[in-house]
């Protein structure tokens, strides 16, 4: 992709759809063995997907930020969780989209690094991408990034300007097709 040419804007701004996914993955969640005693959504994206789920489950939510990559904000809060799953609470982590895979690895490297029991973890998103170096345990929608090049607008992205939109898909050309 080439700075003049225009990504592929998905927008998945009805209101109805998103809560038919949150319904789907809570009832993935509810129908699954394994059941979270904490719902953790990671911020920035899977914060408001996580809310949902915590109410539809009546489990409670806790949230991290990992988006801002701030040195040490969220990796202090994942070493608490990880002494939280080190006493056998299980933890469900919500995102929005696993797309490269990048979120998913780093948190449970870092959980590892602080004892956590990886069998007290799971990952839930509303997409995944079949192509990601990391699996998410939960989804809705599964895409192949090596074929599906759409840049996912999310509800509560949808309210940026849609040159801040471009601009944040332009920073990751690979998901995009560029290089």
């Amino acid at each position: 992709m080439t700075d003049a040419e225009e990504p592929e804007l998905f927008y998945l701004e009805y209101y109805n759809d998103f809560l038919d996914k949150v319904r789907l993955l809570a009832s993935r969640v509810a129908q699954d063995e394994w059941q979270p005693d904490f719902i953790i959504g990671i911020g920035r994206g899977g914060l408001v997907p996580a809310v949902f789920v915590s109410h539809q489950l009546d489990v409670p939510m806790l949230s991290i930020d990992h988006s801002t990559r701030v040195p040490g904000f969220a990796d202090e809060l994942l070493g608490k969780i990880a002494a939280m799953s080190a006493s056998g609470r299980r933890l469900l982590f919500v995102d929005d989209i696993n797309d490269t895979g990048g979120t998913i690895e780093y948190i449970r490297a870092l959980l590892a690094d602080n004892g956590c029991d990886a069998g007290n973890l799971r990952f839930a998103t509303l997409i995944t991408n079949s192509r990601s170096r990391a699996i998410a345990d939960i989804w809705v929608d599964q895409i192949d990034r090596d074929t599906d090049k759409r840049w996912f607008v999310f509800p509560w992205e949808a309210v940026s300007s849609r040159d801040a939109i471009v601009e944040e898909a332009r920073s990751v050309p690979e998901r995009l097709g560029g290089s």
